[in-house]
């Protein structure tokens, strides 16, 4: 719903933010921002809803829309995620297509054209992580070259740029264009609004990105976090917000169950500890976390989870079943 009562001046503009696992999309967003509001790890599929990041540049809303990689699949969550990825380009302004320098950008093209599955309006294509390419390196990129052929599979790649989210080298320019394209017209987000979502949702956010910190290799990506309890106190201007969470850590297999709590709960307590930093950054006062460890055989196949996380149904989704 747009807001009343504006600057005259105000504009805004919506941009989908696409690519495969691992592009640096979330890290692009927390760098627009200027903090961690998306969940970043090394580990792929990381993002597993879409929502809305936003950020006001002078009169200009920019509303950034984080999506999960788009990736090959036969698995039920992740045709899901793939869905989540087309779900988020609807009704966008332009979509800000990122892809890894350090990788093969063809073969990154290839799986995101196979697998998005869906037509692509206006597109701007990202060439990210320049930062970790020497500038020898980089030089020899024939990066136009590589645009030009994309172009020739998607025509509605309009131009491309090549930054840095980590240093921001370069991003003002895509900023700047973003801005310069934006619509007059009222904003749709509360002055200070940062986001379409919940604390509650980044709460499990924030607890299943130093699940994957602190596990590194130890567990597959079967593991959810939902979240069972969320209260909180002296909500007033005079005293710090507080709040009560009890989230539990949805696993596949028993055995996963005991590597993530550890010797004498030695893990759970580490994942606890750092996910509640971040929840308190965010919620601007004390929390008490309360973590367990819940064993849900095939969960990824199970409708009522997969919904509880905000998975709804794909177009391409097979029969799960439902728990009673």
């Amino acid at each position: 719903m747009l807001l009343t009562d504006q600057h005259p001046h105000n504009k805004s503009i919506v941009a989908g933010i696409l690519g495969v696992p691992n592009v640096g999309k979330s890290t692009l967003i927390n760098y627009l921002l200027g903090f961690d509001l998306s969940a970043v790890t090394h580990k792929a599929q990381t993002t597993r809803n879409q929502f809305h990041c936003v950020l006001t540049i002078d009169h200009t809303e920019i509303i950034l829309v984080d999506t999960p990689g788009v990736h090959k699949t036969t698995q039920e969550m992740n045709k899901r995620l793939n869905q989540q990825a087309r779900d988020g380009v609807e009704s966008v302004d332009v979509n800000l297509l990122l892809m890894d320098l350090t990788k093969d950008l063809g073969k990154q093209f290839q799986e995101f054209f196979l697998n998005f599955n869906s037509e692509i309006g206006k597109t701007w294509v990202i060439f990210t992580k320049k930062d970790l390419l020497s500038l020898e390196k980089l030089a020899t990129l024939d990066l136009p070259g590589a645009f030009t052929k994309f172009q020739e599979v998607i025509p509605s790649l309009e131009k491309f740029y090549v930054i840095s989210a980590k240093d921001g080298s370069d991003v003002h320019l895509l900023t700047g264009d973003l801005c310069d394209i934006a619509q007059e017209g009222p904003h749709h987000y509360m002055k200070d609004a940062i986001s379409n979502k919940s604390e509650r949702f980044f709460a499990t956010e924030y607890i299943r990105e130093q699940a994957f910190h602190c596990l590194d290799q130890e567990l597959p990506y079967e593991l959810a976090v939902t979240i069972d309890e969320f209260k909180e106190f002296n909500v007033n201007k005079e005293e710090a917000r507080k709040a009560f969470i009890s989230a539990s850590i949805i696993v596949n297999r028993p055995s996963q169950r005991a590597i993530v709590i550890g010797r004498q709960g030695s893990v759970i307590k580490k994942i606890g500890t750092s996910a509640r930093k971040k929840i308190e950054a965010m919620v601007g006062g004390p929390v008490r976390l309360n973590l367990h460890v819940k064993v849900a055989p095939k969960w990824f196949n199970n409708n009522k989870l997969l919904e509880e996380i905000g998975l709804p149904r794909a177009t391409d989704s097979r029969r799960v079943w439902r728990q009673r």
